[in-house]
C-alpha cells in the first residue's frame, strides 16, 4: 500500500436499529485489525451502537473501541480534516463542511458510497462506477455482493476455520449455550429467530408445536417478541423467559454482541435472520436459513428476495428449491407457513449440504474489507 497508515472515515446513520451500525462497526474493526489502517467511525446514534458494543460510552464525543476511533456524529458538526478514504455507508449524506474539507485537500480523498447488499443483476454493472461529484471530488459506487465483480461479503480472516472447529466441538457449543441459560430440549432441533414483526409467525409456531420432532426456539430480544407474546398468550416477555407448548420450547435470549451472535448461529440447526448483517453471518454459519428482508415501499424488496433466491437455489433439486423458496416467500409476505415448513423439513439433509456448499463458494471471493482496500490501492 502506498501509504503506511492511510486514514479512513466511515459515516453511519442508524436507520433501522442495528443493521447499518452492525455492518459499519464490523467493517471498521476488520480494516484496523487486518489492514493496518486508521479508522474513524462516525455514528449518529450511540445508544443503538451500545447494544452491539456495551463498552461504548454514549456521552462521549470521541472514544476508542477495539482499535477504532468512534466519533459521535453531532447535529452541530465540528470541522475536522477529511481522511484519505471516505465511506458514506448506505448513501448517507455527509456534513456540508466535511465535504468542503474533502475538496480542500491537496490530494482529494477516495469517496465511496457503500451500498446495500443485493443479488440483482444490475449490481455487477454498477459496482465501482463513478457517481456524483462534489466540486472536483468524485464519488464511486461500491456494492457488496454474491458474484465476481462485486465487493464481496464481510468475512474476517480465519472465520470459517473457527466456525468449523466450534461446530465439531459439542462441549464448546454446550458451554456457550449454557452461558446464555439454554438447556437444549432433549432430541430437539435448535432454531434461532431474529426477525421483524411477522404475521406468518403464528402458523409457523403452530406447525412446530404439533411436529413429532421437538423444536427449541431461541429468540433474541427484538421486534418479533410482540408476535411471540400473542402466540403464547402472555405479555412482557424478557430475556430468560422459557415457555413450552407441546413440541415447541420458546426461549427469549438477551440481545448479544456480534461475536456471540456468530456462536449462536453456529450452534443452531436452522437460523431465521433479518436485515443485512445477520443475513450474511447466517450464510457463514453453513446452516439452512430463512431471511426476513427489510420491507421497502411498493414491495421492491421482493425483487431483491427473488434475485437472491435465483442465485442461492442453483444446484438444488427442484423439490428442495421449491420448498425453501416457498418458505422464504411465505415468511416475507406474512402468509401461512405450514405447508412450506413441512416441505422444507422433508428436504433438510439436502438443504444442509447446500448451505455448506454455498458458504464455501462465497468464501472463494475476496471479502468486502479486502476488496475496499484493493480498490483504494488501484485508485491511487
Amino acid at each position: 500500500m502506498p501509504e503506511t497508515n492511510p486514514r479512513w472515515d466511515i459515516f453511519c446513520t442508524v436507520v433501522d436499529n442495528f443493521g447499518d451500525i452492525g455492518v459499519t462497526w464490523r467493517l471498521a474493526r476488520q480494516l484496523v485489525a487486518e489492514h493496518s489502517v486508521r479508522v474513524r467511525l462516525w455514528v449518529d446514534d450511540l445508544r443503538a451502537f451500545e447494544r452491539l458494543c456495551p463498552e461504548i460510552d454514549t456521552q462521549l464525543a470521541q472514544q476508542w473501541q477495539q482499535g477504532v476511533e468512534v466519533r459521535q456524529w453531532l447535529v452541530e458538526w465540528l470541522p475536522v480534516d477529511a481522511a484519505d478514504v471516505v465511506i458514506a455507508a448506505f448513501a448517507c449524506q455527509l456534513p456540508a463542511s466535511y465535504m468542503d474539507a474533502m475538496a480542500a485537500r491537496a490530494q482529494p480523498p477516495l469517496w465511496l458510497n457503500l451500498d446495500y447488499l443485493s443479488a440483482e443483476d444490475w449490481v455487477v454493472g454498477c459496482h465501482g462506477l463513478p457517481s456524483v461529484k462534489y466540486r472536483h471530488v468524485q464519488k464511486y459506487f461500491f456494492f457488496p455482493g454474491f458474484r465476481q465483480d462485486t465487493g464481496g461479503l464481510l468475512r474476517e480472516r480465519g472465520l470459517l476455520e473457527r466456525r468449523r472447529k466450534f461446530q465439531q466441538d459439542a462441549s464448546a457449543q454446550r458451554e456457550f449455550l449454557q452461558g446464555l441459560g439454554v438447556d437444549r430440549a432433549p432430541g430437539s432441533q435448535l432454531i434461532s429467530l431474529f426477525a421483524y414483526e411477522n404475521a406468518g409467525l403464528a402458523s409457523w409456531f403452530d406447525c412446530l408445536a404439533s411436529d413429532s420432532t421437538p423444536s427449541h426456539m431461541l429468540v433474541p430480544e427484538g421486534r418479533i417478541l410482540g408476535d411471540v407474546e400473542r402466540w403464547l398468550g402472555v405479555e412482557g416477555l424478557a430475556a430468560g423467559d422459557v415457555h413450552v407448548r407441546d413440541g415447541l420450547t420458546v426461549q427469549v435470549l438477551p440481545f448479544v454482541r456480534q461475536d456471540q451472535y456468530d456462536l449462536l448461529l453456529w450452534s443452531c440447526d436452522f437460523n431465521a435472520v433479518r436485515g443485512e448483517d445477520s443475513f450474511v453471518r447466517a450464510q457463514w454459519a453453513g446452516r439452512p436459513l430463512l431471511w426476513h428482508i427489510y420491507r421497502q415501499d411498493e414491495d421492491i424488496h421482493l425483487d431483491k428476495l427473488e434475485a437472491f433466491l435465483t442465485l442461492y437455489t442453483k444446484g438444488l433439486t427442484r423439490p428442495a428449491s421449491e420448498a425453501i423458496s416457498g418458505l422464504w416467500r411465505a415468511w416475507n409476505t406474512g402468509v401461512t407457513m405450514t405447508d412450506h415448513w413441512l416441505a422444507t423439513r422433508k428436504h433438510s439433509p439436502e438443504l444442509q449440504q447446500h448451505a455448506e456448499a454455498w458458504c464455501l463458494e462465497q468464501a472463494l471471493q475476496d471479502d468486502l474489507a479486502a476488496a475496499l482496500v484493493q480498490f483504494y490501492v488501484n485508485w491511487i
